[in-house]
């Protein structure tokens, strides 16, 4: 099984919490004795993980950036669905995607996966050019979303657009020129939720594939929201939507 670094407190205590057995060892910065650390500590000696000493250099040097709050785990990865065909056979009810088209930012990834798995969201799709992947700044951001939602990179993105529309999938794109509102859209059904890049929004073939284009409704000064900010608005609308019909 393919291993890889994940860290910070809140990426590491929610893979021990979901899948204990996934993670191999983790490596903790030995001057730290706060309850934060205790309470890590306790959850992986219960899951009998192998604990390892050590100092700020080496966890940097090993995850790459000093941002990992004293705690850096290795750990398999999740068997989360990974093919778009196989998730949506296994969905009960109707699907809710979360597509991301050009978001290069890790910080943003890791946020989106954060509010899709907190709505609710089915998985979050994104093209494998022009996209940052799930590295590990997006997984610490997500706090666990990225072993809880699946992350399916594809390679063409308008294709697979296409191929969400044959089976029924609504697909409705974000951009700040349509005059439908946000609320005036359907999410009630199976729908595919498309945001584009913050700056270049979504790309020309992707939006004339969409089924239909809405806004997000501004009422202060600043013209658009991050677009993990706006996902999160997007995605609980439609979660009202579903609450409110039952879908």
């Amino acid at each position: 099984m393919k291993s890889k670094m994940i860290f910070g407190f809140h990426a590491v205590t929610a893979r021990l919490r979901h899948e204990a057995s996934s993670v191999e060892e983790i490596y903790i910065d030995a001057s730290r004795h706060d309850q934060r650390m205790k309470d890590l500590i306790r959850a992986a000696e219960a899951a009998k993980v192998r604990i390892i000493a050590a100092d700020d250099a080496r966890l940097s040097s090993i995850v790459g950036t000093r941002r990992h709050q004293g705690v850096v785990a290795k750990a398999g990865e999740l068997s989360l669905a990974r093919n778009l065909d196989e998730l949506l056979d296994a969905i009960d009810g109707p699907p809710l995607l979360l597509v991301l088209d050009g978001i290069t930012d890790p910080h943003n990834l890791g946020a989106c996966l954060r509010v899709a798995d907190g709505a609710g969201a089915h998985a979050v799709i994104a093209p494998k050019d022009r996209a940052v992947g799930l590295n590990a700044t997006a997984a610490k951001v997500a706090s666990g979303a990225a072993d809880t939602v699946p992350y399916i990179t594809v390679t063409n993105l308008a294709r697979t657009l296409r191929e969400l529309k044959e089976r029924d999938i609504l697909l409705i794109g974000t951009t700040d020129d349509s005059e439908k509102g946000l609320y005036e859209a359907d999410f009630s059904g199976p729908a595919a939720l498309i945001m584009g890049s913050e700056g270049e929004g979504m790309r020309r073939l992707t939006r004339e594939t969409c089924d239909v284009l809405v806004s997000i409704p501004m009422f202060g000064s600043v013209e658009s929201l991050n677009v993990s900010v706006a996902s999160g608005v997007c995605l609980y609308e439609a979660r009202r939507q579903r609450i409110a019909t039952g879908s």
